[in-house]
């Protein structure tokens, strides 16, 4: 199945990923959430702990501005950084305290051990790494989403799950995605040059991006195991 154009760069990662990005956009959670047969107690859990994460992702991206070499690369990471604390976050605040989860339990809430592996993964990615070794570790959080918004657009079955949908699939995080696929391009582009593909960098970044589509996959799992 061929995927939204995000960038050159990430078909080719998606493409090598292989199995692992369909287990990662086909997971059983993500059916769930397409035909409305996942347990509210596991959307809930992964709610919860997705909060989290997007708090710990959002320093990833403010890592991103800093170790930028461009104002365009700042520019990117600083408008991704504000849709994930104005947007993404505040709409798991929304439905959560429907359920009577306010976000002062959202905030203490215990942090799971697939969360702290992808987590901490990704800002270790950013500490140890460089702008390019970030990028990958990012990649397929965003763009993952943003496939998965867009398949799910047009083959939900239910609305239970449709606010969710809704927000991955609306034009301004798609956007996202694209704005994130270029700045991608444009910083191999940079760093490494127009055959980046030939250095020995490729396959390492390429490594990057299927580890964190892996610990993506344990994602949707832990979240399954919240019903």
């Amino acid at each position: 199945m061929s995927g939204p154009d995000y960038g050159h760069a990430f078909g080719l990662w998606r493409s090598e990923a292989g199995d692992a990005w369909n287990a990662y956009t086909r997971h059983e959670f993500v059916a769930g959430l397409a035909d409305g047969t996942l347990p509210r107690a596991a959307f809930l859990h992964y709610l919860v702990q997705d909060y989290i994460f997007l708090f710990h992702f959002s320093r990833a991206w403010a890592l991103a501005a800093v170790k930028a070499d461009a104002p365009d690369e700042m520019r990117i990471a600083a408008t991704t950084l504000d849709a994930l604390v104005n947007h993404e976050m505040p709409l798991h605040i929304g439905i959560c305290a429907e359920a009577g989860i306010d976000e002062a339990a959202l905030i203490a809430a215990r942090e799971e051990p697939e969360n702290i592996a992808y987590t901490r993964y990704v800002l270790d990615a950013g500490f140890s790494g460089d702008f390019l070794d970030l990028l990958a570790a990012l990649a397929p959080c965003v763009m993952g989403y943003g496939e998965i918004g867009a398949l799910l657009a047009g083959e939900a079955t239910s609305d239970t799950y449709r606010p969710w949908i809704d927000t991955y699939a609306d034009p301004a995080y798609q956007q996202v995605c694209v704005d994130v696929g270029s700045l991608i391009d444009n910083a191999l582009l940079r760093r490494l040059g127009s055959n980046w593909q030939q250095t020995p960098r490729a396959a390492a970044l390429s490594h990057r991006f299927m580890t964190a589509t892996r610990l993506e996959v344990d994602f949707w799992s832990m979240g399954l195991r919240g019903a």
